[in-house]
This record gives C-alpha cells, structure tokens and sequence, in this order.
C-alpha cells in the first residue's frame, strides 16, 4: 500500500537519501540497502575485480554488500568514502570481521575531494550517488586523478525518466539520463567504456512497486 507523505516528510526522506544521519539515517540506509541490492551487485560484477584489486568505494552507507566485494577475487584491499559520520559507524559494525586484518578502512571525506594520493586505486565505484554530487566536473576529475592508469569507474544511478516520478527527488536531486551524463563525461578526461541498460523491480521509499530503469557507466583511465 502506498505511504501517504506530508510535504516535509518528503523534504526530510531526500535529506536522509543524501546523506543519512542518526536513527533515522539508520533505518533510511537499511531500506536503501536491501532496495539497491540488485543494482550494487550488478555493479560489482560491471568492476570486474581481480587479484590484489585496490578499490574505492564513494557513498557505500551501511555498506552490507561488503563480502560481495571481497568474496570477488583475492587480496583485495577495499576504501569506503562518506559524507555521513552515521554510515561510517554503521558500516564499521556491520564489517568488523574484515576490519581486523586491515582489508579494508572507512573514511569520511567532504563530497568534493578525496583525500588520497594520485594513482592510488584500479578500482573505483559509485551507486545512486550522482544526484547529490555538489560539483559533479571536479568530483569526476578527482576520481580520475586517483585512479591508477587502464583504472575503472562504475557509477550507477537510475534513470531521470523514472526518478523524476518519485515525489522526493524535487528536494535537491540533480537527475541524469544517458545523454547528461555523456555530456558531463565529455569534459574530463575519462573514456566511456559501455554504457549497460538495466531494469529491476524494487519497492520505492514511499512504499510503491515500482519498475527502475537504471544505468551502469564504464570508465576507463587510459
């Protein structure tokens, strides 16, 4: 059954979407986690991880998805980035098991720079995000930059063909289709590997059964 929202239980859902603080953060990052499940893995899958990957993750939330990253190959070193002192925490107790072998470290960062040494990564990804990018060009340029050289990115955001039907995303989402994305693309330095159309079946936040279309972009450092 549909939830009937109020006007600023909208506005406070996109708040939380964005950046999810305190217990109710908490339970918004479950509800994102089990609703973007398919969409993540199919983003894992997309990075192709092999042997000795180092990967970077920006915006994981509670980062439950964590053993599907490692369980990809062996030796990988994992990085996850946050603009949310709560999924820092949050993610930090879900995967204490990996954090004792240092595999793998959580980081807060500004959502604009990151705080890491040029060349540092193969591997980098990135799920529904791209909305609340404050500079999308120099976000883009600052991934590039700690890429390492035939590094990959993979972002994944759902199409602005279905996000702008869902009420919230008037409140300070900044959507994408294929062609604004290959604009915003055409002004770094990134080559456009593939772009892969899917489709899932997800509950939105406001408790409909909704069809998402939604796009995994390949890019290569070359």
């Amino acid at each position: 059954m549909k939830n009937e929202l109020t006007e600023n239980d909208l506005i406070q859902l996109a708040k939380q979407l964005s950046c999810p603080e305190g217990q109710n953060g908490i339970k918004t990052a479950d509800m994102m986690n089990e609703g973007n499940i398919e969409m993540t893995l199919s983003s894992i899958k997309a990075l192709n991880i092999k042997d000795g990957d180092t990967v970077l993750e920006l915006g994981h939330g509670n980062c439950g998805h964590l053993s599907k990253i490692l369980n990809e190959a062996n030796h990988i070193q994992y990085t996850g980035l946050e603009i949310s002192e709560t999924m820092k925490q949050q993610a930090l107790l879900k995967n204490s098991e990996f954090i004792s072998d240092s595999t793998v470290r959580f980081n807060i960062y500004n959502g604009e720079d990151i705080p890491y040494e040029s060349n540092t990564f193969n591997k980098i990804m990135t799920v529904n995000t791209i909305y609340f990018w404050t500079n999308p060009l120099h976000l883009f340029n600052e991934i590039y930059r700690v890429l390492k050289p035939d590094g990959l990115l993979v972002l994944s955001f759902a199409q602005k063909e279905f996000m702008e039907k869902l009420p919230f995303t008037k409140y300070g989402f900044n959507l994408f289709d294929n062609q604004k994305l290959s604009e915003l693309i055409q002004q770094t330095k990134f080559k456009k590997v593939e772009f892969i159309e899917k489709a899932d079946v997800v509950k939105s936040k406001t408790g409909e059964i909704v069809n998402r279309l939604y796009t995994i972009a390949k890019l290569g450092k070359f």
